[in-house]
């Protein structure tokens, strides 16, 4: 049977989280309520850790953003950084400072996806509906399958 964890388990358990990788606040607080910690003393804890800057949501995003930002685009990025807690005021300050890159990394995962224009309007469709998959936004879609210049 599983006892009642302390106050010292909760900061050290925290602390460990968070030294193998950054955390949203709500996503910190899940994972330890999850371990039996009370509600109100990992707000607290939260609170101090915020304080002291061992907590950010912003770098948070960041982080998510630079890890995943290969793979998917803006949509994509701001839908699951949403999931993971972090508000909307700092996922389009962070993701607004990647815009400029949006058209470079649609291109990169479109062509080792396809690599070659599409020969016609089903295959066309069809690359769309990957990268809209993938949350790059219509704009991108288009600026890619339209170019010219899609395969360099």
């Amino acid at each position: 049977m599983k006892s009642k964890p302390e106050g010292n388990d909760l900061r050290e358990r925290a602390l460990r989280l968070l030294a193998r990788r950054e955390h949203s606040r709500i996503e910190l607080a899940r994972k330890l309520e999850q371990a039996g910690f009370a509600t109100d003393e990992i707000a607290t804890l939260l609170d101090e850790f915020e304080g002291r800057n061992w907590l950010s949501d912003r770098r948070f995003a960041e982080s998510w953003v630079a890890d995943h930002r290969a793979r998917a685009g803006s949509i994509k990025l701001a839908y699951e950084l949403r999931q993971r807690g972090v508000s909307d005021s700092i996922i389009g300050a962070v993701l607004n400072e990647e815009r400029d890159s949006e058209f470079e990394r649609a291109r990169e995962v479109w062509r080792r996806k396809f690599g070659s224009i599409p020969t016609d309007a089903s295959d066309k469709a069809r690359q769309a509906r990957f990268m809209q998959s993938r949350g790059f936004s219509l704009e991108a879609i288009r600026h890619i399958l339209d170019s010219k210049t899609s395969t360099q």
